[in-house]
Formats: C-alpha cells, structure tokens, sequence
C-alpha cells in the first residue's frame, strides 16, 4: 500500500475528533458493501468487493460515536499502525487500506472465510499431537514476530485466529489486535487487560512484559491437547484464583496419553515465574514443534474433540445476547458512569478507595451500612488490590444495571424469537448465528447447554436464568456477587430510563477482557 502524506492545505488539514491523521476518499467510491459477516469488540464486518479488481475483503467498520474520549481514538490508530508493522508476515491478516467519514473508521482487510480455529478442529474429526504442533508453530511464530518487531499482543486466543479458506491447505492468520500495543525492552505494563482462561498471572499482578503472550500461547496448547482450560473456575474471580494459585492437571484424561514433551513444553510455557518462562523463539525450537518424529500422529480420541466441541460453542448465545443489549446504551448511560466514576475519585488519583466511595455515597443520601459498602467494594474491586479502578467500576455498573434489566432481557429474547412464539428454536439460533457472522455453530450444544427441560428450544426463563448464571462464559469480567442485591449505580441514582435501540456498543460490555480496559 503506497504512504499517504498529509497535504498543507488547509482543507486537508486534520479535524478536531479524527483517527487518522489524513483525509481519506470514501470508501463506498473504492468498495461494494455486503452481507454482515462478523462483530467484533469495536464495530461490525462486512462483506467488500474491490469495484476495480472484484475482489472480496472484509471491511470492519467502527463507529465513532462509540470512541468516547482521545485515548479511544488513540487505541484505534495504534492498531491499524500494528497492523501496517506486521503486514509483511504471512500469519497476520493484511491490512488493505483505511478510510474515515464523520460516522465511521473502516479498515479493510484480507478476507478469512475458513472459520475460527476450534470450529476448524471439531469440523475435521480427526485430531493429533502432531497437529496441534503445527498449529502452535504458527500462534508462537506470530507471537515472536510481534515480540521482534517491539509489539505485545496481550489478547491471544482462539477466536482471533481464522483460517483464510476451506481448503486443507488453509493457513491460520491472527486477526485482531485491538489491545496490542507497542513496547520497549525493558518497560512493564500495569493494565489489566486480555480474555480470562488465557490472561497471564503477572497481568493480574500489574506487572508485566511481553512474556505474557506465551502464556497464552501455552494456554491455548494445554486447550488443543485436552479440550478443556488449565485453569478453571464458575466465575472470573475464580478463574484468577486459579491463575495466580492453581495446578496444572496432566492426570486426568487424555494427558496419560499425551507425551512427555508436549507436556514438558507446556510446564516451560506456563511458568509462573515470566522471568523463567520459555520465550517464543525458544517455543519454535522445542523438539516436539521441530521433530516430526517427537509429536505423535496418533488421534487424541474422541472425548478431547467432543470438549473442544463444547468448548467452543459455549455460551455463543448469551454473547450473542450481550451485543443485542449492548447495542441498547446510549452514549448518555456510559457517559454519565465516567461522570459518577469521577465525582467519587476526589483525589484525581484515577482509583476510588473504600474511604472515597463511603464518602461518595454518604454524600449522595445512600443509606448503605459500613459492612454493605465493603461488600459493594469486594465486589468490584475484581483485581483484590484495595481500590476501584475505572474498569472494574465501569464493568460492575454495567453488568448490573444494564444487562440484567428486565426490560433488556425482554428485548434481547424479542430479538431471537422472531415468530413471538415465545421460544427461541433450532432455525431461530441458525439464523442469530447468521446475522452475527458465527460460521460452524454446533447449534444442538448451544441448546443443551441452557434447555433446562430437554424440549429442544430456550424458553424465556432459561434464557434469563443463562443470562443471570455467573458462570463459566468466556469473556464475562466484572460480575458482582449473586447476592449483592444492589449496586453502585442504583446507590447513586444513574439514569434507570430504556434508550431506543442505538448503535454506540460498549467494548466493555460485549467483549473478553480481564478487567475490562
């Protein structure tokens, strides 16, 4: 792609609230929009067709209206800069070019229509050591082009790698790198960010390097080998406890069948110690990635194909669900959570202290108990260091008072009970499914994970006790304890009033994060 240059002209010059720092053409004079083919944590993807070559791309558009302040904008910019700094490696998604109205960002990109990795694995039926080898080759050697090239990916996962065809001889591509960021050797970060099963023990710590990426990396290996996560829990809290404390299981099945050098590379990935961790160079090096002969080709079985099955289809639904809501907040409802979050924080010091939210609340007219105040501040306070940060604050207030509201579970059901039968069926979820983009969906998992009565549809009590379980869902931070039957933003008085449907979705909301960043 050629360099864009910012003229001097002052009609070219760069507007108040931009992501680029360059006027761009539209897009629409340059690409065909089609069918909705995904949703992603900042915006929606499209379906594009080059009107010059005729050929198709993926086009993720972002609305703007849902980058509230200049970091948001910033944290945009850094990824498309990311993307033009990996764009040479063959298992990284090829930015094609961007593009910004007075509505939008739209970033087009190198179209993967194979699927996600695990839909991939469960689709093909057979299933090896010698494979999985082959796939973390490919996640690690993404992983040490981006250490190489100073950049931490911090979000590594399953669904953000997608195969680019159908075809056997499709290749695994990374696809989102939303929360990368640059680095230096040598600097640490301290926000908590990344998807649950898979973030690093020193990120909940608040310390931490480009180490963290071959965690996840080694995560992810543990999941192929076994169908199941390492570390795991009914709720996030639970999950991280398990991080920072638990053990990994190779007694269980399958790991007496798995080799020892799968196993050991693993044990070398999920050292707790990053100081002692393998690096990822050291990963591609290992003899069960190197040797053919090392990983075994023998299938793994059906019951680690029959997990990942599950795995992978779990809680599609309810992620499906919190879009829907999502969707439903207004800029207002976030808007006025960043005021409340700021009139508590009265040291400016970007945390609230048990001191500033009893304060707060006193002086707002809450009638709240010392004890229930505390109860409220372990609640949230997801991290257990002592303070609120503004990511716990915003996930707590928003998990209570936003997506369990009667009226917004009421909506999110209306959106998939098409027919008003008042069941959500086979041919309803096929065609959510459809609308969000989700190929390869094992819909009959779906259901049997929340149909309480095996009558083969989701009732609206079953979809709201789903809604309601804090439960293993991937992606769910901030979650406050069942019976916590309050919440900052009723104590405060937040706005309860339903908006119209509206577009600006929260990230926060309907994305995995570990402290919602």
């Amino acid at each position: 792609m050629k360099k864009q240059t910012v003229s001097s002209s002052s009609s070219t010059r760069k507007p108040a609230k931009t992501v680029l720092p360059y006027q761009t053409s539209r897009l629409r004079d340059h690409y065909l929009i089609g069918k909705k083919i995904g949703q992603g944590q900042f915006g929606t993807t499209y379906l594009c067709t080059n009107k010059a070559s005729n050929k198709q791309y993926a086009c993720k558009s972002i609305p703007k209206r849902k980058l509230l302040c200049k970091e948001d904008y910033e944290d945009v910019w850094r990824e498309i800069q990311i993307m033009h700094h990996l764009s040479e490696h063959p298992n990284v998604v090829q930015i094609k070019g961007t593009y910004e109205d007075s509505m939008f960002v739209h970033l087009v990109m190198e179209l993967c229509a194979g699927g996600e990795l695990f839909d991939r694995i469960v689709a093909k039926g057979h299933y090896s050591e010698k494979e999985a080898a082959k796939l973390i080759k490919t996640i690690v050697g993404v992983v040490e082009a981006c250490h190489s090239l100073g950049v931490m990916h911090r979000d590594l996962k399953p669904e953000n790698f997608l195969f680019d065809t159908h075809g056997d001889d499709a290749q695994l591509k990374a696809t989102d790198f939303g929360l990368s960021v640059f680095y230096k050797p040598g600097q640490y970060l301290s926000d908590v960010v990344g998807s649950p099963y898979y973030v690093a023990p020193e990120v909940l710590l608040k310390h931490y390097g480009p180490e963290v990426d071959v965690w996840s990396a080694g995560v992810i290996l543990y999941i192929l080998l076994s169908g199941v996560p390492p570390f795991w829990a009914e709720t996030e809290p639970g999950i991280f406890k398990q991080i920072l404390q638990g053990k990994i299981d190779f007694q269980s099945e399958p790991w007496p069948k798995i080799s020892d050098n799968a196993k050991d590379l693993i044990r070398k990935m999920l050292e707790r110690d990053p100081r002692r961790r393998i690096s990822a160079h050291e990963v591609l090096c290992n003899p069960w990635i190197v040797d053919d002969r090392v990983a075994p080709d023998k299938p793994l079985g059906s019951a680690v194909l029959s997990r990942l099955k599950k795995f992978s289809a779990m809680n599609k639904l309810k992620k499906m669900a919190l879009h829907v809501i999502a969707e439903r907040l207004s800029e207002e409802e976030i808007g006025g959570l960043k005021e409340l979050f700021n009139m508590l924080d009265t040291d400016n010091s970007g945390t609230i202290t048990f001191e500033e939210l009893k304060v707060g609340l006193k002086r707002v007219g809450s009638e709240l108990t010392e004890s229930e105040i505390k109860a409220l501040m372990e609640a949230a306070d997801i991290d257990k260091n002592g303070t609120i940060e503004y990511g716990e604050f915003l996930a707590a207030t928003l998990h209570l008072n936003k997506m369990e509201r009667e009226e917004n579970l009421i909506a999110a059901f209306t959106y998939f009970d098409k027919d008003g039968s008042g069941y959500i069926t086979v041919d309803e979820l096929q065609q959510a499914c459809k609308d969000f983009g989700l190929d390869d969906v094992q819909l009959d998992e779906m259901i049997k994970e929340i149909d309480q009565d095996n009558d083969a549809r989701i009732d609206y009590a079953e979809f709201t006790a789903m809604m309601r379980k804090t439960d293993d869902e991937i992606g769910r931070i901030g979650t406050m304890r069942s019976n916590l039957n309050f919440n900052l933003a009723d104590a405060l008085g937040v706005n309860e009033s339903v908006n119209e449907p509206t577009t600006a979705t929260n990230e926060l909301v309907n994305e995995p994060t570990a402290s919602t960043n």
